[in-house]
């Protein structure tokens, strides 16, 4: 009936001779885990304790999280597990006070698919940050390297991180 007000709890009764969607939308995804199956669980953070400079792989050896153990602190690198579709952020702490630059790429397999650049033009720190959406295949590796510059290392405090998760697998 046009214009009148029905509670949610009433039944509702079509017109007669009206059409009505006969088709229901699938639900929506389940991300809380409460199916009785959980997925597969895969990240990490880390933070740079040493300082580096140069041409190098950053060694992130201040783990936080290391779920599934797949970011390996010695090399620096997060080897994938399991294929599917992957996050990776990394920031960078440049260490100021010669007036250059510092550029810092992620890597997969060797081939750069995201970079930041800091700039030290008032002889301070600067950040180089950027984080990307990857699939992965197994055994693919994922790291962030120094690419010219100086990276300030930050003891136990964290300024220069990178971390990375699973979104969902194939």
């Amino acid at each position: 009936m046009l214009g009148s007000c029905r509670m949610v709890c009433d039944p509702y009764t079509p017109p007669q001779g009206s059409q009505e969607l006969a088709a229901v939308s699938p639900a929506p995804p389940d991300f809380t885990g409460r199916r009785g199956k959980s997925g597969p669980k895969i990240a990490f953070y880390a933070g740079l304790r040493k300082q580096h400079e140069g041409s190098e792989v950053l060694k992130f050896d201040d783990v936080v999280t290391n779920v599934g153990n797949y970011y390996e602190p010695t090399t620096g690198k997060f080897t994938c597990p399991l294929p599917g579709i992957y996050y990776f952020t990394y920031h960078v702490l440049m260490r100021g006070g010669d007036g250059t630059s510092m550029w810092a790429d992620l890597k997969k397999n060797d081939q750069v698919k995201a970079s930041a650049i800091a700039q030290d033009a008032d002889q301070n720190y600067d950040y180089a940050s950027n984080s990307v959406i990857l699939h992965l295949d197994v055994g693919d590796e994922v790291c962030v390297q120094l690419d010219g510059g100086k990276v300030h290392g930050g003891n136990t405090n964290k300024y220069s991180t990178f971390s990375g998760f699973l979104i969902y697998p194939d």
